[in-house]
């Protein structure tokens, strides 16, 4: 039985997802699906969306343990997971609001990045784009976000140097809208997304549509021209893999 790493809950007509696998909440192939499920089940033309981590920590990005397998498929599968789950959340037609309980790195950042309101957690916390000090580059599909969060003062030191900021710092660089105090936390996260809930559909969803018309199509681009290269790759890789030596 698969363990289970997401939930969704109700409260009124605010849908909640809560990330928890009892670590760092790394986006595993499995938390990643998930999500995803859970997604499909938040009603698109009604009420708003939240997601929020575990106590101390939003997500600290993708899962390392399946990066250090070396192995392709599951490395692929669960790369194109995540490049997706940023553009469903992105694009979701109902407000999302990011309840950014602690530490937000990597892909949890860019989770938190898709979402249309941030609010972080006050405490020792910080907001880490770490790709290019890790030896990665930071592709299409998540530049396009960072694109239209980061502030522009702001740009070349968290997205070309892969500096950290604490959360208060990271309303600057845009990163979160607010940083709340622990004992109210979770009651200003609800009361934002009751407030955005009231924004009619189809409206909100349209404007919404308009506005990222042309950010949507690139980054459904370069996931799809990701997840081409890749299967060109595992298919090369397999047939070398499967091809007997020639005869002398």
């Amino acid at each position: 039985m698969t363990e289970k790493l997401a939930t969704l809950s109700q409260e009124d007509n605010i849908s909640i997802i809560t990330l928890d696998d009892g670590k760092v909440n790394a986006f595993s192939y499995d938390m990643l699906a998930q999500v995803h499920s859970l997604l499909d089940e938040v009603p698109e033309k009604t009420g708003a969306l939240v997601i929020k981590g575990r106590d101390g920590i939003f997500s600290g990005g993708f899962d390392l343990k399946t990066l250090a397998t070396g192995d392709l498929a599951k490395i692929t599968n669960m790369v194109e997971l995540g490049y997706n789950l940023l553009l469903k959340i992105y694009s979701f037609d109902r407000p999302v609001v990011a309840a950014v309980s602690g530490h937000a790195i990597a892909l949890g950042l860019f989770v938190a990045c898709s979402a249309d309101y941030r609010i972080a957690i006050d405490g020792k916390y910080v907001c880490h784009a770490n790709e290019v000090r890790n030896n990665m580059d930071i592709p299409t599909q998540i530049m396009e976000i960072l694109k239209e969060r980061v502030n522009k003062e702001y740009f070349y030191s968290a997205v070309y140097h892969s500096d950290s900021y604490s959360v208060q710092e990271s309303i600057d660089v845009g990163y979160i809208d607010e940083v709340i105090s622990e004992d109210r936390f979770m009651e200003r996260v609800m009361e934002k997304a009751k407030e955005l809930a009231t924004l009619p559909h189809p409206f909100y969803a349209k404007t919404k549509q308009t506005a990222q018309k042309e950010r949507r199509k690139k980054i459904g681009d370069a996931i799809k021209k990701y997840e081409i290269q890749t299967f060109l790759l595992r298919f090369f890789l397999r047939l070398k893999f499967w091809q007997k030596p020639t005869k002398k």
